[in-house]
């Protein structure tokens, strides 16, 4: 068949990828001149597969109020007319809760996982490529008693989802990183994942593109699509200004864009834009930046090694599809750094500054799979996740497109909204 592509960010790849595996003939399209240009292009690095739990958790409503009022927390929201952004924090509510929460967090690492295995399939089959990939590990920090102790209560339930993780005191976590030898007082504890990755996503989304195009899969770059409609026999038509595009099969991997964009088709996903932000750092060669990937929780800021560079990420924005940088919003992610790992001047005033808008569902979980159009469907809402989940997310759709979809996996992530 002929799969027309609708967005060419990682997930959108990805899904070009295994489809043209299974012997289709794809074409990915994208408004951008060039591949991973928005969302995937400077995302925090971080391959987590054992940290997908949702942000809708039965512990964050109490908390809201106070990362509301102030001006350097983690979440930031900003109330606009918009009935989209209302109906999204409705539903985002509601899902809060902790059966909601454990059902969201079990789906989401059976998705993970399976990521997990087809990345290390892909880089052992093609050697040669280079996304700054390494098996670091990841070391969650603790600052505050309490919340470690809480942490280490969870470990079981981890360990039941095929999590493997270990509590370290605050020397363990020095030893382990040296880089945070100037904070051990501060330090609770932490909890240790030595199956964590990191990689360059914008890196692996390029390399991605130069082999799809080695197996003869097209790209239209620089290709807005302005209207999806129907056509003859329920079938529906992508058209980039009034031109058609020819194909038997659509997906829709265009991030926060597809709501919009499948809206007029009354299809309706609960997709809505939590803004993040990230400085990358060039690292000079005798850096001590951390080499593990790190998390300081309280903060929820992430810091992860790639190469030469380090990357720093953290916050969530709920206001709109602004994609302005926001000076205050980058200066915490500078003061946080500068306090967490002091490093040299010149590496100081090297930081590349990005915002990107994260396409998120309420609860949490991509949608992955059919619409109720034949030829129409969808890989999107993947939120802060589309790294960790984008191979197995790709595989489930193609699976589902030819007819043998994993049971479990394309009920966990069906369109229900």
């Amino acid at each position: 068949m002929q799969i027309l592509i609708l967005g060419a960010g990682v997930v959108g790849l990805t899904s070009a990828y295994y489809l043209n595996r299974a012997g289709h003939e794809v074409i990915v399209v994208d408004r951008q001149p060039a591949v991973a240009r928005e969302t995937s292009f400077g995302n925090a690095g971080q391959l987590s597969y054992s940290y997908v739990a949702p942000l809708a958790g039965p512990g964050v409503l109490s908390k809201l109020p106070s990362w509301l009022l102030k001006p350097h927390s983690p979440v930031r929201f900003t109330p606009s007319a918009s009935p989209e952004q209302w109906r999204w924090c409705m539903q985002f509510m509601l899902a809060c809760t902790r059966r909601r929460s454990d059902l969201s967090t079990r789906q989401l690492l059976s998705l993970s996982f399976l990521s997990r295995e087809l990345i290390h399939q892909l880089i052992a089959e093609e050697p040669d490529f280079d996304f700054d990939f390494t098996r670091s590990g990841k070391l969650v920090l603790h600052r505050d008693a309490t919340a470690m102790q809480q942490a280490v209560a969870l470990l079981e339930f981890q360990r039941s989802l095929g999590c493997e993780q270990e509590a370290l005191d605050a020397d363990q976590c020095v030893a382990l990183e040296p880089a945070l030898a100037g904070v051990r007082a501060q330090l609770a504890g932490g909890i240790y994942t030595a199956s964590e990755d990191t990689a360059d996503c914008h890196r692996f989304c390029q390399n991605l593109e130069a082999l799809l195009r080695r197996r003869g899969v097209q790209f239209e770059l620089g290709t807005p699509i302005d209207a999806l409609r129907t056509g003859t026999h329920g079938r529906v038509q992508a058209y980039s200004g009034t031109r058609p595009i020819a194909a038997d099969q659509i997906v829709v991997a265009s991030g926060i864009g597809s709501a919009r964009l499948l809206k007029p088709l009354d299809v309706r996903v609960p997709v809505y834009p939590l803004k993040g932000y990230s400085l990358t750092y060039a690292l000079g060669p005798a850096s001590t930046a951390p080499r593990l990937s790190v998390t300081d929780f309280s903060r929820k800021i992430v810091y992860a090694r790639l190469g030469e560079r380090l990357r720093v990420a953290g916050m969530a924005d709920l206001d709109g599809y602004s994609t302005a940088l926001n000076p205050r919003r980058l200066g915490t992610l500078r003061a946080e750094t500068a306090a967490l790992f002091p490093m040299t001047a010149a590496e100081q005033g090297a930081a590349l500054e990005w915002t990107g808008l994260r396409p998120a569902t309420p609860r949490g979980t991509p949608i992955i799979g059919r619409t109720p159009y034949r030829n129409l469907w969808l890989n999107v809402g993947h939120g802060a996740l589309g790294f960790t989940l984008a191979m197995g997310s790709a595989r489930v759709l193609t699976d589902w497109i030819g007819g043998q979809p994993d049971a479990l996996l394309a009920d966990s992530f069906a369109l229900r909204y």
